[in-house]
């Protein structure tokens, strides 16, 4: 795979290279190159980020940071079955629990939604962190939805990270999918308040809030280039006065020299 001449492979953490030091120094900054474009290209190109991550760990496969990594790229794609391979080599590897949240929702991807409601009252989850626990509460979420529990979904999501005021990384994916699953149950005045509190908390746009939103009040957004299209081509086409004229045009006489 080649890779561009602006990556140098120091754009990696500080931790993952102090991983790859176990590695021969040539060997190291070949890995290293090849992360930062799995990094680069997962969100708009999973593809491309897991055809790199298959390199990397072609050269290291012994490297947790690699597993790691192979395992982001293979869920981005939605290869459910062999990212959740990759997430547990590399925990056993380092015996963390931070994966515990995506690898049960590989489960879910896998259409193994009890597994995933399984492991989200396993006790590992009471070694995450605040965001760990968070995300496992969209995938317990999200698993009652795929059993149809819509009820079940919404309680799940009720919590104190959802109450509060203060906005934090995950909240406004929380009030998203809060607000999704209220909607799903027909709660459409209470969906359309807690769509328009995750506008408020997403200042990076990684929901499609503001569009829900807009959707459920009857707004109807019109693509300017796709109208400015439309008009040329309109344009273009002869007038009725044309095309007559141009049917009522006397033909030519053979005769004339």
């Amino acid at each position: 795979m080649p890779i561009p001449e602006d990556v140098t492979g120091d754009e990696i953490d500080r931790d993952v290279r102090q991983e790859l030091q176990s590695l021969p120094k040539t060997l190291a900054e070949d890995v290293a190159k090849n992360l930062v474009m799995v990094a680069r290209l997962i969100d708009e190109d999973p593809e491309g980020a897991y055809a790199y991550s298959k390199v990397a760990l072609r050269l290291a496969s012994r490297v947790a940071a690699v597993r790691e990594a192979a395992g982001f790229a293979a869920y981005a794609s939605q290869k459910y079955s062999e990212a959740l391979a990759e997430f547990r080599a590399a925990r056993r590897m380092t015996g963390a629990v931070e994966l515990w949240p995506v690898m049960a929702d590989c489960e879910r991807g896998l259409g193994r939604p009890e597994k995933a409601l399984e492991m989200a009252g396993a006790p590992e989850v009471h070694k995450l962190d605040k965001a760990g626990q968070v995300e496992m509460r969209l995938v317990a979420a999200g698993a009652r939805r795929d059993m149809g529990q819509l009820d079940a979904a919404i309680v799940t999501l009720q919590s104190p990270e959802l109450a509060s005021n203060s906005v934090q990384p995950w909240t406004a994916r929380l009030r998203y999918a809060y607000a999704d699953a209220l909607l799903a149950a027909g709660r459409e005045g209470e969906a359309r308040e807690w769509f328009a509190k995750a506008v408020e908390a997403d200042r990076d746009g990684s929901t499609d809030a503001s569009d829900r939103l807009a959707e459920l009040d009857g707004v109807e957004f019109v693509d300017a280039l796709a109208e400015d299209a439309s008009d040329e081509l309109e344009s273009d086409e002869p007038g009725e006065a044309e095309a007559a004229g141009s049917a009522d045009a006397e033909p030519e006489d053979d005769d004339k020299h």
